[in-house]
């Protein structure tokens, strides 16, 4: 496998600037978090709030995610990336737009500036689409995980395109419906459509491939993707003609099942696996799937509860904890190895070099591992006993939590070739 990665690893250019994009990101929502965090106890309509919540989805979730791929679907294809130069395109005007709508959203400025920015989001998305759907047809190999990943973006264009949308409804009123209500859908569109699925099908192979482990039971994923897309579009129609009620609630129930299904399918491999010993990276991982249960019993109590502090916890849950939490950790999982193919893959066996567990610092992942904790507990109490003090606290935790990670991601990226000749006998 590690060969095959050499062989099939995409141009620097196609991964790398993702990487230190979401970093930069990383720290600035955190940033944006702990000026705002006395918001975070009023609604979740607020432009302060509407502005770090689409930097964290758009620049740091998505912008990461768009390296990752790029630099994992050759692999699953085994066939390089359809184009290079789309996939920095795809990276330009993610970045653009998403500084863009930030800034709009953070000074509440509604209008053609929004819309523009919008735009450039949704050619981005576009782009990635395209990318990840000419790389998979020009393959002659076909995995289940493609089919989560061409689900995925094809939700993701969806998604930014009715973000679009909201945003030209903001200006001109067009829609006959709710804008809070659209809000919702457009949030889980994301939230299940994109995020969720690219997590289960990049999760069910990098799984079993970090912990030695595998299942035959593809029927677990095939399965759990349908019902994911059946349950999310059911949810997505009935709640637009008529509303969130509990015939909605089935609809979750046929998600959160297909979800359990990949969970099932997870725990196969990881029960047959070979490396039996579990590292702090991948045990922050699994713990990070598990914080999507907490969410979904978040999410529950939002409809039993009107008080807009579940909705905030539900939200704190899903990017900050499970999305978040498994960024930190597959960072460190695949970005050294891509630096360190670009550096090494020409001396492999030739000469004396480095692992790439040797480009970071261990002593700082495992700080940033515990202070992930501890930030994601506080922030979540302070929510809900409503404290403001315990809120500027945990706020500022995630800001120290993104500048280790910052500054390790930064040790990775301007790494300095170290190549020893070997010793003569």
């Amino acid at each position: 496998m590690a060969d095959l990665f050499v062989q099939q690893a995409p141009k620097s250019l196609a991964v790398l600037p993702f990487y230190v994009a979401a970093a930069v990101f990383f720290l600035g929502w955190t940033i944006l978090l702990f000026i705002s965090s006395a918001e975070l106890t009023g609604h979740h309509f607020n432009p302060h709030i509407l502005a770090i919540v689409h930097a964290i989805v758009l620049g740091w979730g998505t912008m990461i995610i768009f390296g990752a791929v790029y630099q994992l679907l050759p692999v699953l294809c085994e066939h390089d990336l359809y184009s290079c130069k789309l996939a920095f395109i795809s990276f330009v005007t993610l970045l653009i737009g998403t500084i863009i709508l930030v800034y709009c959203f953070w000074k509440f400025q509604i209008g053609t500036l929004l819309i523009i920015a919008g735009s450039i989001v949704v050619l981005s998305a576009f782009c990635y689409l395209y990318n990840v759907c000419a790389t998979i047809i020009g393959s002659t190999k076909t995995t289940r995980y493609q089919y989560f990943m061409i689900s995925s973006a094809i939700w993701l264009l969806l998604t930014t395109t009715a973000g679009l949308l909201l945003a030209i409804n903001l200006s001109h009123n067009f829609i006959p419906r709710d804008h809070i209500d659209l809000l919702k859908l457009h949030a889980h569109a994301g939230i299940v459509g994109w995020f969720l699925q690219l997590i289960c099908g990049v999760g069910a192979k990098l799984i079993p491939m970090f912990l030695l482990g595998k299942t035959k039971k593809d029927y677990l994923l095939h399965t759990a993707l349908a019902l994911q897309n059946t349950g999310l579009v059911l949810f997505i129609v009935h709640a637009y003609f008529k509303q969130i009620d509990a015939i909605a609630l089935l609809y979750i129930i046929l998600i959160i099942v297909g979800t359990l299904l990949w969970g099932r399918y997870i725990w196969e491999a990881i029960k047959s696996r070979i490396r039996k010993k579990t590292d702090l990276l991948m045990k922050q991982a699994i713990y990070s799937l598990c914080i999507k249960l907490l969410a979904v019993t978040a999410l529950g109590i939002t409809f039993m509860s009107s008080h807009t502090k579940w909705v905030s916890l539900y939200g704190t849950l899903v990017f900050l904890g499970w999305i978040t939490g498994i960024i930190i950790s597959k960072t460190f999982k695949t970005l050294p190895f891509i630096v360190w193919n670009n550096h090494y893959k020409d001396v492999h066996g030739n000469a004396r070099i480095p692992l790439p567990k040797n480009l970071y610092s261990e002593k700082l992942v495992k700080l940033q591992t515990y202070l992930f904790a501890i930030a994601l507990v506080l922030l979540c109490i302070a929510l809900i006993f409503n404290q403001v003090w315990l809120l500027r606290l945990a706020t500022a935790l995630w800001v120290a939590l993104a500048s280790l990670y910052c500054f390790n991601v930064g040790k990775i990226v301007f790494h300095q070739s170290k190549v020893k000749p070997w010793r003569s006998p």
